[in-house]
């Protein structure tokens, strides 16, 4: 399975690049207090400026700053409030660091005023589907990540259905690729994600995970995230803070099955494991 990635090289991030020859490793930065695995640690400008200096330490390449929770159940927050908590830590970052820099938002006005602070990346769980967001984007001209999410935050783990879900997420994913395409965005601005634990169950997790592949077919790179997350724990049967390893797991996994990108909390032992898969994808 090691050989049959199908990496972007060199993929364009606003104006900087980087080489996704290889699974880089995307840092979370969480600028909010209700967060499902670090909630309230780094709410604070300069908490979250240590913690994304200590990412970057341990291997980080892209650092992901979010100032809204969208863990299952999570209550929205206010524009400004979002502004707030994400556009200064952005600004300082830019200012001391030449890592990729990726806004966690859905939010029109915090794409424009995070692309103005510096960032390169919109992480946008909501694949650019809220009024004003395409065109939010298209602004910025940043690259921007598609991601999958059956319902809302506040309810879209009380009863996820799919008939196939591998094939409608990748259905939805080509209809979202499309109306960038349509509204003005190059797919080389493109990233997709499939959407772990956004409105699915462990069985659909897994037969995600299982055909990852599947995703690299619009050329795009393909960012996953499952750090931590309730499909882990439900694997193991445990808490939050005792995921660690069943999070290598995942992320290794990703790795041999086409991911450029996982996006982690454990970003130093994360990167020693996806060290060994891009050796291991570039032996002879």
């Amino acid at each position: 399975m090691a050989g049959t990635q199908t990496h972007p090289s060199d993929w364009m991030f606003g104006d900087r690049s980087l080489d996704l020859g290889t699974t880089r490793v995307m840092g979370v930065v969480n600028v909010t207090p209700d967060s499902f695995s670090d909630g309230g640690r780094f709410i604070s400008a300069d908490a979250a400026l240590a913690q994304a200096r200590r990412l970057m330490a341990a291997g980080a390449s892209i650092l992901d700053v979010g100032g809204e929770s969208t863990r299952p159940g999570a209550t929205p927050v206010s524009v400004q409030q979002e502004l707030d908590r994400v556009v200064p830590v952005i600004e300082s970052l830019a200012q001391e660091t030449d890592v990729i820099l990726s806004v966690d938002t859905s939010t029109p006005e915090v794409m424009r005023e995070a692309a103005h602070a510096g960032a390169h990346l919109i992480n946008d769980v909501r694949a650019l589907s809220r009024d004003g967001a395409l065109r939010a984007a298209m602004d910025t001209g940043l690259a921007v990540c598609l991601m999958h999410m059956q319902g809302q935050p506040g309810t879209m783990q009380m009863s996820p259905e799919y008939d196939d879900v591998v094939a409608e997420v990748e259905r939805y994913l080509n209809e979202r690729i499309l109306a960038c395409e349509a509204a003005g965005l190059k797919r080389q601005q493109l990233l997709v994600d499939p959407g772990f634990g956004f409105g699915k169950t462990l069985g659909h997790n897994l037969s995600l995970l299982k055909h990852l592949q599947r995703f690299t077919q619009w050329g795009c790179p393909v960012l996953v995230g499952m750090s931590r997350k309730s499909m882990i724990g439900d694997v193991l049967d445990k808490p939050v803070d005792q995921r660690l390893y069943g999070s290598l797991a995942a992320a290794v996994a990703a790795a041999m099955n086409g991911a450029s990108i996982v996006r982690v909390h454990d970003v130093a032992e994360t990167s020693d494991a996806i060290a060994v898969i891009n050796a291991l994808n570039g032996a002879s």
